[in-house]
């Protein structure tokens, strides 16, 4: 038997190192990927908080202020994962609020640019709106003038056919004494007759205006239905719109005037400049509240403060192999252990009866135990007790199998000596 083939050190990696590798490699990765993503989620949302600040103050002070507000979130982030709030309550609520104050400035003035983009076409669509209807209530009130001017002349045109038959028949309280009561196309009654056809005809003239201003505000209203704000040439169909509308506008008063009726005051419309010019940021934006610009403001300072905390509150990775060796020797000192709940081995790391009366010092093992929790390989049960974290369960397997190869190895020592004895004794 060759006795070098049981001497020989067998490989420390097995399983166990092999996943401990690969876990450090993907945690650290994790943790080297999430900087730049934090960087960059910071760089956005002090983009968005310049930009509704800028609006309020000084550019430079905004810029200044926007640098101070990024940088207390992600500080406050990392500081709020690493204290523990009952071991000093001050300082944990300090900076909690430190935090929030940020948050809330950073969505404020971050709220004014997602508003603008999320609601720039509806803001146009209703200053569209708004146009469209400012010139149909004008349009209204045209066609109701109107009425009234058809109306009148109707009326007065059948005062003039009264007077006509009332002066043929001699019965107008104006006809002279001598044609009173008298039947026949008298002087009187010509006169009437000329009165009443000069009321046709201007009766007729009236109708025949009103009907090529009705063209015009077909004109008008095609216009205002076809004009898409987004087209090519809509700053072209908007001015004719607009001129139209002046169109409609001169001819009606010039109608009303002659008739001695009130025009309607023709509405005065935005500029094209103004129907298309953007959203100025304001304080007014919070009334007409858009939940999806808040949600969004609201989403990049959520990752970058959920990011910060676990890049500080996760464990920085896995076990090197000292730390493998030093934990595994000072959790070989605990003593109780049983299968829980969860189907994880559970370990009771509070002091036996005989270790308390012997004054037992267990600092090394709870060192480990702290340790391994803080670096996420246990998970706290209670006060008392702690259980193994799937990644552990393959670090402990290969510490006990390369003891168990050790052991057998210094068993088969011996054998193996006798054996290359025995072979000497029988060569002599």
């Amino acid at each position: 038997m060759n006795i070098n083939r049981l001497n020989k050190p067998h490989n420390a990696g097995g399983i166990g190192g092999i996943i401990n590798s690969i876990q450090t490699l993907f945690i650290a990765g994790l943790r080297v990927w999430t900087i730049p993503i934090v960087l960059m989620l910071s760089m956005a949302t002090g983009f968005t908080t310049f930009y509704g600040l800028s609006h309020f103050i000084v550019s430079w002070i905004a810029l200044i202020i926007t640098v101070a507000i990024q940088s207390i979130i992600v500080i406050s982030s990392l500081e709020i994962a690493g204290i523990h709030w009952k071991a000093n309550k001050f300082r944990f609520f300090s900076v909690l609020v430190s935090l929030l104050v940020a948050v809330s400035a950073s969505i404020t003035f971050s709220y004014f640019k997602f508003y603008e983009i999320s609601q720039k076409e509806t803001i146009q669509i209703d200053r569209l709106n708004k146009i469209r209807s400012d010139v149909n209530v004008y349009l209204k009130n045209v066609a109701d003038t109107k009425t009234r001017v058809l109306k009148q002349q109707q009326e007065e045109l059948d005062k003039a056919s009264s007077n006509v038959t009332q002066a043929y028949f001699g019965t107008h309280p104006d006809a002279p004494q001598t044609q009173k009561n008298m039947v026949g196309q008298g002087p009187f009654f010509r006169y009437q007759k000329e009165v009443f056809e000069t009321k046709k005809k201007e009766a007729a003239q009236v109708v025949q205006n009103f009907e090529k201003l009705n063209q015009d505000i077909r004109v008008l209203q095609n216009g205002l239905t076809e004009w898409n704000i987004k087209a090519p040439d809509a700053e072209d169909r908007y001015r004719k719109i607009v001129s139209s509308l002046q169109e409609v506008s001169i001819k009606f008063n010039q109608m009303a005037t002659n008739n001695g009726v009130i025009a309607p005051n023709m509405p005065v419309l935005m500029t094209y400049s103004e129907v298309v010019q953007g959203i100025t940021p304001s304080f007014a934006m919070w009334q007409d509240f858009s939940l999806f610009a808040f949600l969004c403001a609201s989403m990049a300072d959520f990752f970058t403060v959920f990011l910060s905390y676990r890049l500080e509150f996760t464990a920085p990775g896995p076990l090197s192999e000292r730390e493998q060796e030093l934990v595994f020797e000072c959790l070989r000192q605990f003593t109780e252990f049983r299968i829980n709940e969860n189907d994880e081995l559970e370990m009771v790391i509070e002091k036996s009866e005989i270790e308390k009366a012997r004054r037992y010092s267990d600092w090394s093992r709870m060192f480990a135990v702290g340790f391994l929790l803080s670096r996420g390989f246990l998970r706290k049960i209670d006060s008392k007790s702690v259980e193994f974290a799937p990644n552990l369960y393959p670090l402990i397997a290969e510490r006990m199998s390369a003891q168990l190869r050790a052991l057998k190895s210094q068993q088969a020592l011996p054998a193996a000596s006798q054996q290359v004895a025995l072979e000497v004794s029988d060569d002599e």
